[in-house]
């Protein structure tokens, strides 16, 4: 008897994932909006592991393409669209120098619209994975799943960009608090 309550039980996981997701893609929303104050141990360890889960990403690109076709073309193609994106989310950042530290504001509309991507692409994947049983696209799911990489390229391009341009910001904010301070004491 206790056999038969494991398929409801993953049944129930599955759809509790399935509710959980919408809640995920608004507290992300609600955290990319959000001001924050740039750390510099938080901000250089999210700079360091952004570029290791880069190195990361496309080694399994590459592994990955002895089965999806074209996975580190993809992959690449979402890495040059990301690179510019996160510049431009950079600059549409918001900073304020305060006495506490250096705070920062992210856009919102660069947090809604890669809420948004993420949201589109999990759709786009459920909606292929219900498909996936008729007979004419039997076997052929897993050959077209390179948008997957194109999207982890492009938000991993974007954080890569944006983590390295706060470090910056942050060096420099550091740079002209020791100056100011070395210029109070003198005068």
């Amino acid at each position: 008897m206790p056999l038969l309550l494991i398929p409801l039980a993953v049944l129930a996981l599955a759809l509790l994932w399935a509710l959980l997701i919408p809640i995920g893609l608004i507290q992300r929303y609600r955290y990319g909006k959000a001001r924050r104050r740039a750390l510099g141990w938080a901000v250089s360890l999210g700079a360091a592991l952004s570029l290791l889960s880069l190195l990361l990403f496309f080694a399994g690109a590459w592994v990955s393409g002895h089965w999806v076709v074209d996975a580190p073309l993809y992959a690449g193609a979402g890495l040059l669209i990301g690179l510019p994106l996160g510049a431009l989310g950079l600059a549409a950042t918001r900073f304020e120098d305060e006495p506490k530290g250096l705070y920062y504001t992210p856009s919102r509309w660069f947090a809604l619209g890669l809420t948004a991507l993420i949201a589109a692409r999990l759709g786009y994947g459920l909606w292929q994975g219900l498909h996936v049983w008729s007979v004419q696209a039997h076997g052929s799911w897993l050959p077209q799943q390179g948008g997957l990489f194109a999207v982890g390229g492009l938000l991993l391009g974007y954080y890569v960009v944006y983590t390295l341009g706060v470090r910056r910001r942050l060096r420099r904010h550091r740079r002209l608090r020791e100056r100011a301070a070395q210029s109070a004491d003198i005068g």
